[in-house]
């Protein structure tokens, strides 16, 4: 597997090569050079390689090839740069870091910047050390951000582990630390929360990029407020006027093509139409779903929905790799093909297809014909990443019920109301049958019961809510670990006995999901990394998401991608109305609201 070294360590002998004093180690000849500098497509280019980077680029030169050189024929291919994720949780994938590696880059993602507030959120900061020493075992190029909102809402939400101040300065010491990952609690950024302010300061004082999240539709005074924070990218955006506004504000606008959050092809017409210069615009996935992965692609299929969109090529491509090495200042090393920069090179037939026919990573072959051509190395997650779920005793139906006080045969409810291809919701109010002095919401209306056990601490705090949204019309039970961002254990039913089985069966697999039905598990997803990862290969944990899908399906349900938009009803930053494991949150005013509202006969 390649090594990356650094370039003052190597300069002398690229200047060797480039000079012919010496051959190279690795050879391309007869490539079309997609050059990302200058914005065009070079024929008849050779790259000369020594180790991990490139020593030349440019015309044929058979002097370079010596008896021991690997020589690749191009045949006129397109040689484009590796491709970067310019942000993403590589714990929505569901896969360890060697299993996520295994799955992109035949893909040609080459490098990624990550955000690992998921695992920092149950595990702090030994659990983003794991990933950033797995990713170790990969030949991809991995950048950390350190997670900037462990818990996401601290006075909202019951996390497994808090990031302050210290922690971060910490974590921006380390080898291979970027920034500051996203800074979700924008409300506490413009109301200038002292802390929150404090945890900026610490990156922007050691010259560290500050991930944006701002994600309200609002972009006056409070959206300029954001800004003047520090966040220097922005990923959640949904309409050319996002983009617009951020690039004017000296950010970079991020357009993310998720599993759930598809933003590419709207916010694309800032560019085809707007005229907005693209080099202030990145491409990045955030999150997305293993089947996703396995169907659809990486960043790969970002790019080809750009080109879609009108984009053209040679400038989606900058977006997805010369644009964001730029953006954090990593550009000497990634982000295109130049001497000095690590040879990280797709060969592609097709620029609109965006298929690899190989991949090389710091000068290997990583992955031929969509197949990988290496071996990671092991890594062993430790028991402290595997016993997360601290929950001690079985659930039942009772934990799952609303108590409506005063209210006799109906109650005004606020329900979160899910939006199908976001991980935005509404806040309605529903008018919900009232039996016995409790709420009764039922498969028929389409208002399921909600719930969050905290599970981190032992205190088994359960917090309660309706949804609905999903149109599953037969009784179910569905729980997760996988919660946004605090993970707890979230669940989900028109049955409270069906919701307490499949929570307990999550218990019992150490973290994971699980759906039951009227007749036992209809499917399950075992994840024992933290509750959030499996260290099964991509094919595996996408069967197991996919009959998942299939079973709600069966159900009913009518959201495109069920599991990823139930994971985000516990996310207490992104509007309207979520729920945590201490109540249902009104992210539009930051607050703990009831579920009751109003009741059209009550008893007193």
């Amino acid at each position: 597997m390649p090594e990356r070294r650094p370039l003052h360590d190597m300069s002398s002998d690229l200047v060797a090569v480039a000079a012919g004093r010496r051959v190279a180690d690795v050879v391309i000849r007869d490539g079309r050079w997609v050059n990302v500098y200058s914005g065009e497509i070079i024929d008849g280019t050779t790259v000369a390689i020594v180790g991990c980077r490139i020593a030349y680029c440019g015309p044929d030169r058979p002097e370079l090839i010596g008896p021991h050189t690997k020589v690749i024929q191009a045949e006129k291919r397109f040689l484009v740069p590796g491709l970067l994720d310019a942000h993403v949780h590589i714990e929505s994938s569901m896969l360890c870091v060697r299993e996520f590696a295994a799955a992109v880059l035949p893909r040609g993602t080459t490098g990624a910047f990550i955000d690992p507030h998921e695992i920092a959120n149950v595990l702090g900061l030994p659990g983003v050390r794991l990933m950033a020493e797995e990713s170790l075992a990969t030949p991809m190029n991995i950048y950390v951000q350190v997670p900037s909102c462990v818990p996401a809402a601290p006075e909202l939400e019951t996390s497994g582990a808090s990031l302050g101040p210290r922690e971060i300065a910490e974590a921006l010491s380390w080898d291979n630390v970027i920034g500051l990952g996203e800074v979700m609690n924008y409300p506490g950024v413009i109301a200038g929360d002292a802390l929150l302010h404090e945890a900026i300061a610490v990156a922007l004082k050691a010259r560290k990029t500050i991930g944006g999240h701002y994600a309200s539709p609002d972009l006056g005074a409070a959206f300029h407020a954001y800004a003047a924070a520090g966040p220097s990218d922005c990923h959640e955006g949904h309409h050319p006027s996002d983009v617009v506004a951020r690039v004017r504000q000296g950010m970079y606008a991020m357009l993310r093509q998720g599993s759930s959050e598809h933003n590419v092809v709207s916010q694309a017409k800032a560019i085809t139409e707007g005229g907005i210069d693209s080099r202030r615009t990145l491409l990045c996935t955030d999150d997305r779903h293993p089947g996703t992965l396995l169907r659809s692609g990486h960043i790969d299929d970002v790019i080809r929905l750009a080109i879609a969109a009108g984009i053209p090529p040679v400038t989606a491509i900058q977006m997805a790799t010369l644009n964001t090495a730029e953006h954090f200042g990593v550009a000497g090393d990634v982000g295109g093909i130049g001497p000095g920069r690590y040879a990280d090179i797709l060969i592609v037939p097709n620029l609109e297809e965006m298929r690899a026919d190989c991949v090389l990573a710091a000068g290997d072959v990583v992955a031929q014909d969509g197949k990988l051509a290496y071996s990671a190395r092991p890594f062993k997650y430790p028991s402290l990443a595997e016993n997360s779920v601290n929950i001690h005793r079985k659930l039942t139906a009772n934990d799952f019920l609303i108590p409506a006080p005063g209210f006799a045969r109906r109650a005004g409810c606020r329900v979160i109301e899910t939006v199908d291809h976001q991980v935005l919701t509404r806040s309605v109010v529903g008018d919900v049958p009232v039996v016995d002095g409790r709420v009764a919401p039922s498969a028929e209306s389409g208002i399921f019961t909600l719930a969050v056990v905290e599970r981190h601490t032992g205190s088994e705090r359960i917090g309660l809510g309706l949804v609905k949204g999903y149109g599953m019309n037969r009784p179910f039970g569905l729980a997760s670990t996988v919660a946004h961002d605090s993970h707890n254990l979230l669940i989900m039913g028109s049955d409270r006995e069906l919701m307490a089985k499949a929570a307990n069966r999550v218990v019992e697999l150490g973290g994971g999901v699980c759906l039951v039905g009227t007749h036992g598990v209809l499917a399950e997803l075992p994840l024992p990394i933290a509750g959030l990862m499996s260290e099964q290969p991509l094919n595996v944990v996408a069967d197991q998401s996919d009959r998942l899908h299939q079973e709600l399906r069966t159900l009913g349900c009518v959201v495109d991608d069920a599991l990823m938009s139930f994971i985000f009803l516990a996310l207490p930053v992104i509007p309207e109305l979520r729920l945590t494991d201490l109540g249902l949150v009104d992210v539009t005013t930051f607050k703990i609201v009831p579920v009751l509202v109003a009741a059209d006969n009550p008893t007193k």
